[in-house]
Formats: C-alpha cells, sequence, structure tokens
C-alpha cells in the first residue's frame, strides 16, 4: 500500500541567494547575478528532495518574490498602498493595488515549473495563486474606466491560463494557494467574503475537465510568515465544509499544528467530496523542533482512522518560506522536516498495509 506525500511549494533560500536578494534590492546586485543564484538554488533544491526520497518535487520557489505576488513581477500599473495582511505577532504583508487596467499576469507559474524540469525526470508539482487573493488588488475606491466586473472577468481569464498552462507543460499537479481562505473568516465571520472567494475560485476551476480537476488542488492554512500566522484563532469548522465545495481534485489541509487534531479530522471526514483525495498536514514548518518519522507515522495513522487510506495524502502544513525574505527557518530544517515526512509516511503505509 502507497499513500501518496508532497512538499506544499516554499524551501528557504540559500545563504548567498538571501545575501544577492537583499543586495539586489539595494541596487549592488545585477539582474543577471540573481538569476544565476536562483537557478542554482532551484537545481540544488530538487536534487536534494530527490536524494530525501520524495516521490513529488517543487522547485521550493527560489526563484519567486513570493508565492503570492509572483504575476505582478513586471508590471507598472500598481501603488504600494494595497490591502493589510496582519500577523499575530505584530508584523504585517501589504499587497500592492492595482491602478488601471487591463488587469494581465506579467509572469506565469509556467515558467518556473519549465525551469524546474529540466533538472529532474520525477514528477514536479507546481503552486499557484489563487484568484481570490489576487482579487484583493482592486482597490476599494475603484478604477476609472475599469469596473470591478471587467477586472475580475480579465482575472478569471488570467488565472485559468496559469493554471492551464502547467496541466500543459507536464505537472503532476498545479496548486492553488488559498491561505485568505481562513483570514477572510477573521476579517468577516459572516462568511460573505468567503462566499465570494469561493465562487471565484469555482467560477475559474469550473472551466477545466473533471481529467483535469483531477491534478489541480487547494493549500489551506493560517497562514506562515517569520515563525507568524495570521488566522490560528479562526475554527477550522466554520471553513472547511466551505473549502470543500471548490471543485478541486485535491486538499492540502494544514494539520500538524492544529491544537485538536481529532476534532479537524472528523470535519474532514464528513464533509470531503467523494472524488477529492486530502493531503493533511503532518509537519509544521513553524516548530523548530524536527519531527520523528515515527510522529509522523502516528499522525498519519490517526488520519487513517477517520479518512479512507485510498483518499488520504500527507504533506507539509505550509511552505517554509513563501516570502523570499523570511529567514525564520533554516533550509536544513526544512529538508530534514521534509524527509522525516517522507520516511514516517512510508512507515504509516507499511502498518496500514499489514
Amino acid at each position: 500500500m502507497r499513500i501518496p506525500t508532497e512538499p506544499i511549494g516554499s524551501i528557504p533560500r540559500p545563504a548567498a541567494l538571501q545575501q544577492a536578494l537583499a543586495r539586489h534590492s539595494q541596487g549592488t546586485a545585477t539582474e543577471a547575478e540573481l538569476a544565476q543564484l536562483q537557478a542554482q538554488a532551484t537545481a540544488e533544491t530538487l536534487a536534494t528532495l530527490e536524494k530525501l526520497g520524495s516521490p513529488v518535487l517543487v522547485d521550493g520557489e527560489q526563484s519567486k518574490p513570493s508565492f503570492a505576488t509572483y504575476p505582478l513581477a513586471g508590471l507598472t500599473d500598481l501603488s504600494p498602498d494595497g490591502a493589510v495582511i496582519p500577523f499575530a505577532d505584530g508584523h504585517t504583508r501589504r499587497l500592492p493595488a492595482l491602478t488601471a487596467g487591463p488587469f494581465r499576469y506579467a509572469t506565469r507559474a509556467e515558467a518556473y515549473l519549465t525551469a524546474a524540469r529540466r533538472h529532474t525526470t520525477l514528477p514536479v508539482k507546481q503552486a499557484v495563486i489563487a484568484p481570490s487573493a489576487l482579487s484583493l488588488l482592486y482597490p476599494a475606491a475603484g478604477i476609472d474606466g475599469y469596473p470591478r466586473e471587467a477586472f475580475l472577468e480579465d482575472l478569471k481569464n488570467e488565472a485559468e491560463a496559469d493554471i492551464r498552462a502547467c496541466l500543459d507543460a507536464g505537472a503532476h499537479s498545479v496548486q492553488l494557494d488559498f491561505t485568505e481562505g481562513r483570514l477572510s473568516l477573521k476579517l468577516d465571520p459572516s462568511g460573505s467574503l468567503l462566499g465570494d472567494f469561493i465562487a471565484l475560485n469555482n467560477a475559474v476551476l469550473e472551466r477545466f475537465t473533471p481529467a483535469e480537476r483531477a491534478r489541480i488542488g487547494v493549500h489551506t492554512c493560517p497562514g506562515g510568515d517569520h515563525d507568524s500566522t495570521h488566522s490560528a484563532d479562526v475554527d477550522y469548522a466554520a471553513l472547511l465544509p466551505e473549502l470543500f465545495r471548490l471543485k478541486a481534485g485535491n486538499f492540502y489541509v494544514q494539520l500538524a499544528s492544529e491544537p485538536d487534531p481529532e476534532r479537524v479530522l472528523a470535519v474532514i471526514a464528513d464533509h470531503l467530496p467523494a472524488d477529492a483525495r486530502v493531503f493533511v498536514g503532518v509537519t509544521d514548518p513553524i516548530d523548530p523542533v524536527v519531527e520523528t518519522p515515527e510522529q509522523v507515522r502516528d499522525r498519519v495513522l490517526a488520519a487513517a482512522r477517520h479518512i479512507p487510506v485510498d483518499r488520504l495524502g500527507t504533506c507539509d502544513d505550509c511552505g517554509f518560506s513563501p516570502f523570499a525574505d523570511d529567514t525564520s527557518t533554516s533550509r536544513e530544517t526544512a529538508f530534514a522536516k521534509i524527509e522525516a515526512r517522507v520516511r514516517g509516511t512510508a512507515l504509516a503505509a507499511e502498518v496500514l498495509g499489514a
């Protein structure tokens, strides 16, 4: 018996790349120097994951400015005063705001996937940002000559093209990062904002065939940045029934850091669509302590008491460094946690197979 296991996406950048990113922001490192170091880091990340026995690889987002803003790299019709995302420790992240239309992606995720696949023959997964997150780019005051309805139609077209290009380029799977889902319930406990997000994402997902949607997944977590979260205090029981309305074949659910995982597993079991697989988080990127394979095994076995094994997979709770400047987790720790996940999942499969 085999239980699939996949990374979520980001992995901390090597020190040399972090230093180059800092110098580039100060104007003392060239684009060519930065690109070379990003390419090296991508190749090293893929090689290390392969060595650790990961059956599905990711590029670690070594070349992305962040998991959320990669489509904007190179756009000029932006201002810095967009939506603010507050974290529990007091720090914030701020999205840019769109200043003119029409909205188009300047960078597509397929470019990262194509670069990664040059370095390996193993399956490669590609993370993309959910259209719901990018809907926050549109300013509350509106844009003259470019109504919100026109923006949303452009956004749906661009998001579809982003996903479809990855599928066509041979991605093992495409994962929509939907961290704003849980956050939306903190910003709007009525659930109206979450309902809008679900409807927008489904408007894109419904453009794909059932076979294509079987290769598309959605990731949810309470955020993870500088060892802090933005919505861990939001009850999963309010999110998950709505999350599972999304027309996706796979769901990646942060679970290892939940205070009551058994309760969450019961909610998952009650609402998981009949044709979907759930990948449960078995390692916590924010916790500096590296899980043992035995701890991972036991978490998988606990999940298997609620979820049929043929609909179960494992993942990390979230990415280890979703923003390029986050150095709160070391590269070595991230790889150690990934190895524990891979080995622990295999141990659980042996027990369940017996």
